[in-house]
């Protein structure tokens, strides 16, 4: 018997033969294709592509852009700072919400973010106004020392390229912020990339779905001749047979339209149907792992099954406590660090918890407590719950008139 793959004749034969005894239709997949671990590859397959991506980043980066940022020298905090002049509008063309948005995302779809402290008027101008900006990842290369140290960055748009420094010393530069690597000493693990496996899954299991619907009378088995007198089909046979299947059993209109047989044709199902593959649960099951790679539950994201949570308010809870503020806190040590030493200034930023609506039944549950605490003092009940001493409040607001 001669093989001979779907509708062609095969490119190599062991002889010349105008007949067949008989054939099969195979439909057979080979290794799994999986999506570029790079930056454009998992944003466009991603969170371009993908619902719950979409999602569980945008929770995210518009949770955390969201709150607001406080500003210390010393013990005193300052409400008005030329920091918090620029976080609050980093460039022209972004608000302060907005830039940290951008931001969150790029970490959260490369494992990197890169911002760039820009001069707005002319070059050594010292009245001249600072800018914010964000450099796209993917065309961002860090450049290291000869003892390997990252000291610059390498910015590419089109056919332009340049070279921005990397530090806190004062003066325009770059910052370069990462996600945890245990493989790479300069670049950022991106969340998406532990979940590449599951996002593959739910993205071909959507196409599988979508092809269905499209052409589901494609053969998705083997199509057998086998005729009892040992004759075969001729070219003119087997160019006819494929012709009916093209035009006659593929297509929407057509989807479901019973396969007529005859002279010695038989069809063999080979394929899983979507109840032997569990279509549905396959779904949810990747769209699991996704939103566990990003630390969002999957109460959040109305993704069925395995919720740990009894109710949405303490899912909420939890995805501030253990997802939001540490990546929040950890961008705020870094942006003091590197905006401190180009201000010259001793500055330390951290996040207003009490601004954040999904935190107030624990914000409640602590006043509470220190309240009831009676061998506290009024200004110790002040400090415990984060708000400083009556003395040192009235001088901030006094600051700020």
């Amino acid at each position: 018997m001669n093989l001979i793959w779907p509708f062609a004749r095969r490119a190599v034969r062991v002889a010349e033969r105008k007949e067949a005894s008989g054939f099969v239709a195979l439909h057979m997949q080979g290794d799994a294709v999986w999506t570029r671990r790079d930056y454009a590859g998992l944003a466009r397959e991603g969170f371009m592509r993908n619902p719950v991506v979409h999602r569980a980043v945008r929770l995210i980066a518009e949770a955390a852009s969201a709150v607001p940022f406080l500003l210390y020298e010393g013990e005193a905090e300052h409400a008005d700072h030329p920091v918090l002049d620029l976080l609050r509008r980093p460039n022209g063309r972004q608000s302060g919400a907005a830039f940290m948005e951008t931001l969150y995302g790029h970490l959260l779809l490369a494992g990197n973010a890169y911002a760039e402290l820009a001069e707005a008027g002319t070059a050594g101008d010292a009245g001249a106004a600072r800018e914010l900006h964000l450099l796209r990842p993917d065309r961002v290369s860090v450049v290291a020392d000869t003892n390997g140290w990252p000291v610059a960055l390498d910015y590419r748009a089109g056919s332009a390229k340049r070279r921005i420094a990397l530090g806190p010393e004062t003066g325009p530069g770059a910052l370069q912020l990462t996600l945890f690597h245990p493989l790479d000493d300069h670049y950022g693990f991106a969340p998406l990339q532990a979940a590449s496996m599951a996002l593959d899954t739910h993205n071909a299991a959507a196409r599988w779905n979508k092809a269905l619907l499209d052409n589901s009378a494609r053969p998705s088995g083997a199509l057998v001749y086998a005729p009892k007198d040992g004759g075969g089909l001729t070219d003119e046979q087997f160019d006819r047979l494929k012709a009916d299947l093209e035009e006659q059993y593929s297509g929407v209109a057509r989807a479901g339209r019973p396969l007529i047989l005859d002279g010695g044709l038989d069809w063999k199902a080979m394929g899983l149907t979507p109840k032997d593959m569990d279509f549905i649960e396959a779904k949810n099951a990747a769209s699991r792992d996704i939103a566990l790679a990003f630390g969002v539950p999957p109460m959040l994201l109305g993704i069925p099954g395995d919720n740990t949570f009894s109710n949405y308010q303490e899912a909420n809870r939890a995805f501030y406590r253990l997802t939001v503020l540490p990546l929040i806190g950890r961008i705020a040590g870094e942006l003091s660090h590197w905006l401190g030493a180009k201000f010259s200034a001793d500055v330390r930023l951290w996040y207003d918890a009490d601004q954040i609506e999904g935190l107030s039944l624990d914000r409640e549950a602590l006043w509470r407590r220190v309240g009831a605490a009676e061998f506290l003092s009024d200004d110790e009940k002040r400090e415990a719950v984060g708000y400083g001493r009556r003395e040192d409040r009235q001088s901030a607001v006094g600051n700020r008139q």
